[in-house]
């Protein structure tokens, strides 16, 4: 009986998935000749356009009659339809897998037949941008800007939002990482100009982000080529403290301070020594972050992942204890659930976080009090901040914040070391390193990959604060 279910199971599947391309594909192309559509006409109500003459625009050509237009489409276009279509049928499949787990065929063919329809909330391609004004080498050229935004709102079908940003990523070229979740959406991405500008009006044209403005987006010069590829993924949280969202809400943030208060309070804090013993002016970000850049009298914790922070948090509870507590962090996004995190024990006098990070920060006080580089989670590490330099090679001790990783495969690590003890051979994140990458490359035997070396290893990984 099991045998003959899975056998009939199978084949329903396959035929599914035949007929789910079939769908897609109609439904992709039908939606690209609507996006070619002359605005006009698109904003027509069904009377109107039956005294109305409608007509296309596409490649810098008008099309009277649909047939012409379906005809250059197919000609002309049949890569973006293709592409348009990859982001369907994967909703399609997602969800007829799910169906089909419950051993219900009769609802995969009307979950077939919804998706294939016009039901705006299952039109993942609607929310894909007109890019009939815009050439292939516009898309494409080297120079460019990276993004890095993040929207926290219920999302109630996050893999309905991971295939749309897929499709919305392939076609406008760009590479980065974006992560979704329930909570949320939290991004990266590079491309050119002209890419992410289409992108940001995507996002904001969405009616889950209609709460978001193109100030909600960090600009800094990059591109493409920042990323090695693009990952869009849905996970439990968006930025991961280890914590589960429903128990520590970013509903339950600190306050959110402007770059201009937020200055202000540093001002204050750097000018009054009773201030300065209330208030403790906390950095969120990894140690290699605040090594390299950070506000003038922080307290930068010595830890090497944001997932650590709660712990952090409560081994140090005594030393916040009847403290205002200014946060901040890249971009703001960990300030918003380590701020929550914090006010949740109730230790805490106020709780405030800098709004849009360090980034809207340095837009406005280019020369404040944030002194160093601005450390970035992709290929270029550090963007300029202010022009003083406040770290140092990790071998001879002069004035260096470049990182570069580890040379060893024995660690992840990033390495502080300049031109000249790199030319010495000095390109591991330590001597231990270093003397164990030698003897690798002597034996020439394979070597497991580890995420912490030795000396990490070492490292206090939740630093308790002297109060």
């Amino acid at each position: 009986m099991d045998v003959q279910f899975h056998r009939t199971a199978a084949g329903n599947h396959r035929h599914l998935q035949r007929k789910d391309t079939r769908a897609a594909m109609r439904r992709a192309f039908s939606l690209f000749i609507k996006s070619r559509q002359a605005p006009e006409a698109s904003a027509a109500s069904a009377q109107e356009l039956d005294v109305q003459k409608v007509h296309w625009e596409c490649c810098g050509q008008q099309f009277e009659k649909k047939m012409d237009i379906h005809k250059h489409a197919a000609k002309e276009h049949m890569p973006e339809v293709l592409q348009q279509t990859e982001a369907v049928l994967e909703l399609l499949v997602q969800q007829n897998s799910k169906l089909t787990a419950n051993h219900n065929f009769g609802e995969n063919k009307s979950a077939s037949l919804e998706l294939s329809g016009t039901k705006e909330e299952f039109d993942v391609c609607a929310w894909l941008p007109d890019t009939s004004h815009v050439t292939f080498d516009e898309l494409t050229c080297e120079a460019g800007e990276v993004l890095l935004y993040y929207c926290y709102c219920a999302i109630e079908e996050p893999r309905m939002i991971c295939t749309w940003q897929t499709a919305l990523c392939r076609q406008l070229h760009l590479t980065g990482k974006v992560r979704i979740g329930t909570e949320g959406i939290n991004g990266t991405i590079g491309g050119c100009k002209t890419a992410t500008e289409l992108y940001i009006q995507a996002m904001i044209s969405h009616p889950l982000f209609q709460n978001m403005s193109k100030e909600d987006f960090k600009r800094s010069a990059g591109g493409v080529n920042c990323f090695a590829d693009l990952r869009v993924g849905v996970f439990k949280e968006i930025v991961p403290m280890g914590v589960d969202p429903e128990k520590v809400s970013y509903k339950d943030a600190g306050t959110h301070l402007t770059p201009e208060e937020f200055h202000m309070k540093v001002e204050a804090l750097s000018q009054d020594l009773e201030i300065d013993k209330k208030t403790i002016l906390l950095d969120c970000r990894n140690f290699y972050e605040s090594k390299i850049g950070n506000f003038q009298h922080s307290l930068a914790p010595n830890i090497r992942k944001f997932s650590y922070f709660p712990d952090y948090v409560d081994r140090n509870l005594e030393f916040f204890r009847g403290k205002q507590i200014l946060m901040y962090c890249t971009g703001g996004i960990r300030c918003e659930r380590g701020s929550a995190y914090l006010r949740s024990k109730g230790v805490c006098k106020e709780v405030y976080q800098l709004k849009g990070g360090i980034h809207k920060y340095l837009e406005q006080f280019p020369s404040g009090f944030y002194k160093g580089k601005l450390f970035v989670f992709d290929d270029r590490y550090t963007i300029p901040a202010s022009n003083g330099i406040i770290s140092e090679c990790s071998y001879c001790g002069i004035r260096w914040d470049q990182y570069r990783l580890c040379s060893t495969s024995y660690c992840c690590q990033l390495v502080l070391s300049c031109l000249r003890c790199r030319e010495k051979g000095l390109v591991a994140c330590c001597l231990i390193c270093q003397e164990k990458g030698k003897s690798a490359s002597e034996s020439h035997s394979g070597v497991p990959v580890k995420e912490e070396c030795d000396c990490t290893e070492k490292r206090m990984k939740i630093p308790v604060e002297h109060i």
